[in-house]
């Protein structure tokens, strides 16, 4: 089940309508995510939002002329449009998650947007946030990148737990044997890595790292 969240963030069309070239089980749009729905006259699975980014003539034409459920919440609440998002994918029961429009301008939102990665983590599914430049995700224990699927052409680690122990990478530019990081003095040690080999393996014994795969 792969839900695609379509959120408020900065969306580029072309790079959007080709990612919605896949299948997709629920397409979500979140607030101001409904203009580019509108505009290119999709009509989402379902919709949430507080709507306070969202010109007013776009829902009511989504309450008018369409079926789809509507979940309309309070401006004044604890969670982000996008975290609400997340959790109706995760209550859908999906095994997939592909975020677009959760990145931009507002880092506030983008940090956020992040965090909000560890809720389907937790939970073994697999969420990513794309933009035409990044692909974002957390990761655990193993993970692998094939050099023929990889999003650009650099890779990096950011530690999302204060310590991330024991990292093995294998196949890479920068290869490490069981190294430490830490959020508190790691820097920007894990950044920008590239895959040499077939693939590349990162292997984890404690700990969660950001995986931020870029192009230029």
């Amino acid at each position: 089940m792969h839900t695609l969240i379509i959120s408020g963030g900065n969306i580029e069309d072309d790079f959007a309508l080709k990612v919605l070239e896949r299948p997709f089980d629920h397409i979500i749009g979140v607030d101001g995510g409904l203009e580019f729905c509108r505009r290119h006259q999709m009509v989402p699975t379902k919709i949430v939002g507080d709507f306070d980014t969202l010109s007013p003539q776009i829902l009511e034409w989504y309450k008018e002329n369409t079926q789809t459920e509507i979940r309309e919440f309070n401006p004044v609440k604890d969670a982000t449009d996008t975290q609400i998002a997340v959790e109706l994918a995760i209550e859908l029961s999906s095994s997939r998650i592909t975020i677009l429009g959760g990145t931009g301008t507002r880092l506030d939102h983008v940090l956020g947007n992040i965090q909000t990665l560890y809720l389907p983590l937790k939970k073994g599914i697999k969420c990513e946030i794309l933009d035409s430049h990044n692909r974002i995700q957390l990761i655990r224990n193993r993970h692998c990148i094939r050099k023929e699927e990889q999003y650009g052409k650099y890779f990096s680690l950011i530690p999302f737990t204060t310590d991330v122990e024991g990292v093995t990478l294998r196949g890479v530019k920068y290869p490490l044997n069981r190294c430490h990081f830490t959020a508190l003095g790691s820097g920007s040690f894990g950044v920008s890595n590239e895959i040499v080999e077939e693939q590349a393996e990162i292997l984890i014994e404690n700990g969660i790292f950001i995986l931020i795969e870029s192009k230029d």
